[in-house]
Order: structure tokens, then C-alpha cells, then sequence
């Protein structure tokens, strides 16, 4: 099988490199907080000491980082470019804008090494169990070439065209993410304050036509007051900054997202930045003076 090197290992790199060691890929890993590769020795993976030295003897590097700036510091600071060679490919599954997707498309072709831009969908549980939904940029032939090892990770993957093409896709997924948790917020709030049961409000949230997955998991932790982090709020933030600045360049209108972020900022600014991104609705509480399950302010 194909040799992979995995580059971070937080929330969402712990799972997926797992998954590849379960598919039977030999996996090397690496981090920039060492101790993280443990779990995943523990199991079979190699740990190297720099991300080029990971990359070395790989048929496919792949990393997934929190920002655009970790990912621009690991592509063009840490070794990793000079260490590419060609023939390889490379996958960044992380949600970055699609220009830097496009800037490391170009730097790594210069090294005659080939890349896809391929972020994911989904957060801890899904990485942990195979689970995400993969969206991936590039040309064809590389994606089929790579969609064994991507499907280990995975539920499902779908190709979206050239390079940048996946990271694309994948703010235009965290909008509607974004639309619905502010939704669910505002409706739950606005229930709670008329009177309404919340586990009511869910069991018909559950069986309409509007029904979603997020309104059935956010909800019913949102009455539980369970905000433990899957997916961190301060990085909703961050999304949603990439979004506005992708809708920019496009003149793309996207008028609601400017009420959205302001309520992501709202909630960062009262401290829950580091809790799970559904933890926007508390700032919608906040200003309704009330708590959705439990009593009024």
C-alpha cells in the first residue's frame, strides 16, 4: 500500500490518521506538539522529528492544519516544500482560502509533485469513525489515484473540479452550517421565550420537512447545556472571515452572514471561543435574557 506521511494531529488529524492505520496504510506522523503522536505510535505509525523528514519516503503527504497561517508556515517554513519531491502527492484537507489553495497547487508543481486541495466535512466524532464527508480539488487522474486512502477517512468523497475548486465547496458548506446553527439558535430562543417545551420544539424539528442533523444533535445538546467542543467556535470564526473574504473577491452578495458573524463574535468576546461552535446560540440567550432548558434571566 501507499506510504503516508500525516502532518497534525489535533481534533481532526488524531482520527483520520488513525483510520489510515486501521486500513492497513504504513503511516508516518508528525506534529509540532510531539506528544500528540503517542496514541498513534501506540498503533503502528512512525513519528518523525520534522515534517520533511515525514515526507521523505511517503507516496502521499497529507496534513490538516487550524488556519491559513499554520498551513503557510508548514508548507513554506518548515522544510516541507524543499522536502517534496517528484512524484508524490499532496493533500491538504484543510479549510483554507482558495487562494493559498491555488498558491501551494503552483509551489509543489514547480517541484514536479502534484496536489489536491481536499477539506472535510464533519468534526471529532466523524473523524474519529470514518466518517466525514470529503470535498477535493485537483486534477482527476490524482484524486482517483488517492480516493482509496481518502475513503478510509471517510463516508463519502466527492470530486468538485481544478484546484481550489474543494476548498471552494467547503465555504460553501460552513455558510450553510453557519445559517443553520444561527437559525436554531433564534428559533429555540424565540420558543423558549413564548412558552415552549425545547424537547416539544425538537420532537417537531425532528419530522418536518425542515428536519436536519444539526438541528437534531445541536438541539438536543443545546437542552442538555453541553457545549463541549467538537468543533471549536473561535474557528467558526474564523470560517466565517474566510467566507466573507471568498464572497468579496467574488461580489457575491451574502448579505446574512454580516448578522451571523456578529453573533460568532459576540460569543468569542464573552469567552466561548475555545467551546463547540454551537455555543453562538448562548449569545442569543444572553440578549434575550434567557436560557433555552432552563429558567429565564
Amino acid at each position: 500500500m501507499k506510504k503516508i506521511a500525516f502532518l497534525g494531529l489535533g481534533t481532526m488529524g488524531q482520527g483520520m490518521a488513525a483510520n489510515l492505520l486501521k486500513a492497513g496504510y504504513p503511516v508516518t506522523v508528525w506534529n509540532r506538539m510531539a506528544g500528540r503522536c503517542a496514541p498513534l505510535v501506540a498503533q503502528g505509525a512512525r513519528q518523525a522529528a520534522t515534517p520533511a523528514q515525514a515526507a521523505t519516503d511517503a507516496d502521499i503527504v497529507m496534513y490538516c492544519l487550524s488556519d491559513d497561517k499554520a498551513v503557510m508556515e508548514l508548507v513554506f517554513e518548515s522544510g516541507l516544500l524543499e522536502a517534496v519531491r517528484s512524484g508524490q502527492i499532496v493533500v491538504d484537507l484543510s479549510t483554507v482560502h482558495p487562494d493559498l489553495s491555488r498558491r501551494e497547487a503552483a509551489a509543489y508543481a514547480e517541484k514536479g509533485a502534484e496536489f489536491l486541495d481536499a477539506p472535510v466535512f464533519g468534526s471529532k466524532n466523524e473523524a474519529a469513525q470514518a466518517g466525514l464527508w470529503i470535498v477535493v480539488g485537483g486534477k482527476r487522474e490524482v484524486y482517483e489515484a488517492v480516493k482509496p486512502a481518502l475513503e478510509a477517512m471517510s463516508e463519502t468523497t466527492h470530486y468538485m473540479g481544478g484546484n481550489a475548486k474543494g476548498a471552494a465547496m467547503k465555504l460553501v458548506g460552513n455558510l450553510l452550517v453557519a445559517f443553520q446553527l444561527e437559525a436554531l439558535g433564534e428559533a429555540m430562543v424565540l420558543a423558549t421565550k413564548a412558552g415552549l417545551d425545547p424537547r416539544d420544539v425538537l420532537g417537531v424539528l425532528h419530522v418536518t420537512d425542515f428536519k436536519s442533523p444539526i438541528f437534531d444533535g445541536v438541539g438536543d445538546a443545546l437542552v442538555r447545556r453541553d457545549f463541549s467542543m467538537n468543533f471549536a467556535l473561535k474557528l467558526m470564526l474564523k470560517d466565517a472571515h474566510l467566507i466573507a473574504r471568498f464572497a468579496q473577491d467574488l461580489n457575491a452578495p451574502i448579505p446574512g452572514l454580516a448578522v451571523i458573524r456578529e453573533t460568532i463574535k459576540g460569543a468569542v468576546n464573552q469567552g466561548w471561543g475555545e467551546e463547540n461552535a454551537s455555543a453562538l446560540i448562548k449569545a442569543l440567550e444572553l440578549n434575550a435574557g434567557v436560557t433555552v432548558g432552563g429558567e429565564v434571566r
